[in-house]
């Protein structure tokens, strides 16, 4: 449901985007003090991320980690609010259910790449130093087009290094924060029925 409001002039605090309340159909984001407004995300995008979490979430389980996978939640950086599309916290912070997550609870934040030229600015340019700031110890990237493909990185001295890189067709065991395994194909195929 979208949430009539006031005109708004001038930078955005993070009071002032979350008192715009959820709206399912527009991602709210905050970077330094401009709001980021995205549409919500295509089919493809949406099996990608459920697909992504839920292998996330078995290797959790198998793993005995004490953390929850989540997706669409709002972050709280140094400076910004982001929703990244798949985020691993730890388990004692999502025990209260709560708005917003700190960035010191979150161990691994995902972004599925945007298919427009902006979203693709976003997520592969913008967003990656603001979570190293943040101390984000894991950033994966999975690219949709041209073909899919999982860049797994990890934070070494305030910037990431990628870890590993996996194309569709291509299962690869991905050891850090926890293992599993994956092929970013799989995670973007339709079902046959």
């Amino acid at each position: 449901m979208s949430v009539a409001h006031d005109p708004h002039y001038g930078p955005w605090t993070m009071d002032e985007v979350l008192a715009l309340g959820e709206d399912r159909g527009v991602r709210r984001e905050l970077m330094g003090e401009a709001l980021l407004m995205s549409p919500a995300p295509g089919t493809k995008h949406q099996r990608a991320s459920l697909r992504l979490a839920s292998l996330l979430d078995a290797a959790i389980q198998a793993a005995g980690a004490p953390v929850e996978v989540l997706e669409a939640v709002n972050v709280v950086l140094p400076d910004g609010l982001f929703i990244p599309d798949i985020v691993v916290v730890e388990a004692s912070a999502a025990e209260e259910d709560p708005i917003t997550y700190d960035a010191e609870a979150v161990l691994l934040v995902v972004e599925i790449v945007s298919p427009s030229s902006s979203g693709r600015r976003t997520d592969r340019l913008l967003k990656p130093p603001y979570y190293a700031e943040a101390g984000i110890a894991h950033l994966w990237r999975l690219e949709l087009e041209p073909a899919p493909a999982l860049i797994v990185s990890e934070l070494v001295s305030g910037r990431y290094v990628e870890r590993a890189a996996a194309e569709a067709g291509q299962r690869t065991l991905v050891e850090k924060p926890f293992p599993v395994e994956v092929d970013p194909g799989e995670l973007v195929s339709p079902r046959r029925g």
